[in-house]
């Protein structure tokens, strides 16, 4: 049963990330995009501290020595996958705001639209991995996982939307790649799920490595998009109100799965 979560989380959070991020990139791109970055912040952010990181303590006898290690290589990996243009977005778009001039950002993107895509394909496989760990650990923690990875594949998708366009393919096209780009989260759910099932002892690793790719993305790439616009007080407010708005949402969450996590423990001590 539990594969079968994962793979409709899987498909679902890439799927409407990338309807969504459609919508967005031809309708009412400007207006939410950095409401939606904002949001991504908080909810990677409260999902890692709140979920992922005590999970995994928990998990590994309340280590936090070991837990902290693999963080710090964790985080040191991303840096050098984002040094070798595997994980960077091209954030920019014609008339962003920016200053640049026309036909700047298209330049650019060039023949790049093929690394975003080989890029976004090995993100969403990685991503694909580490829905399975959280899904093998108990069910809402997959779910809060997929959540947490849709939101942040929206701006992320758009974003390729955008590279896309700019290197000069038509929008259909654009939208078959970067749906063809989003099966391998599938495909790594499923290696995911087979090789933690069989190796259980991996699982809290997997989710040290998550919650570090999650506070990695916030703070080195999420929290300076914020930065990038000149903005009123008001446009400042806004953003933190929706940081503390996902926040807000995973900490009642938080509630309702450490809820069911106990009582799911209770039941199987009971049973055994």
């Amino acid at each position: 049963m539990i594969i079968f979560y994962i793979l409709v989380s899987t498909l679902s959070s890439g799927l409407i990330a990338v309807c969504i991020a459609n919508w967005l990139t031809y309708s009412v791109f400007s207006r939410y995009m950095h409401n939606m970055i904002s949001l991504s912040v908080g909810i990677f952010l409260s999902v890692s501290f709140l979920h992922l990181l005590p999970e995994a303590y928990e998990h590994l006898d309340n280590n936090a020595d070991i837990i902290f290690k693999v963080m710090l290589i964790s985080i040191i990996c991303f840096v050098i996958l984002e040094k070798v243009s595997l994980l960077r977005h091209n954030h920019h778009y014609e008339g962003d705001g920016h200053g640049h001039s026309h036909g700047h950002d298209k330049s650019e993107a060039g023949s790049g639209g093929i690394i975003i895509l080989i890029g976004s394909s090995l993100h969403n496989f990685s991503d694909g991995i580490l829905i399975s760990a959280a899904f093998l650990t108990y069910p809402l923690l997959g779910v809060l996982t997929s959540l947490s990875i849709a939101v942040h594949e929206i701006p992320h998708k758009l974003c390729d939307f955008v590279v896309l366009r700019n290197s000069g393919l038509n929008r259909s096209t654009s939208l078959m790649m970067i749906l063809i780009s989003s099966l391998f989260s599938s495909i790594g759910g499923l290696i995911g799920y087979f090789i933690l099932q069989s190796v259980q002892q991996l699982t809290p690793f997997a989710l040290v490595i998550a919650a570090s790719s999650f506070i990695y993305i916030a703070i080195a790439d999420l929290i300076p998009q914020m930065h990038e616009y000149k903005k009123t007080f008001n446009k400042h407010l806004i953003q933190l109100l929706f940081i503390f708005m996902g926040i807000f949402i995973i900490y009642n969450l938080t509630n309702i799965s450490h809820h069911y996590h106990c009582k799911s423990h209770d039941y199987q001590e009971i049973q055994y």
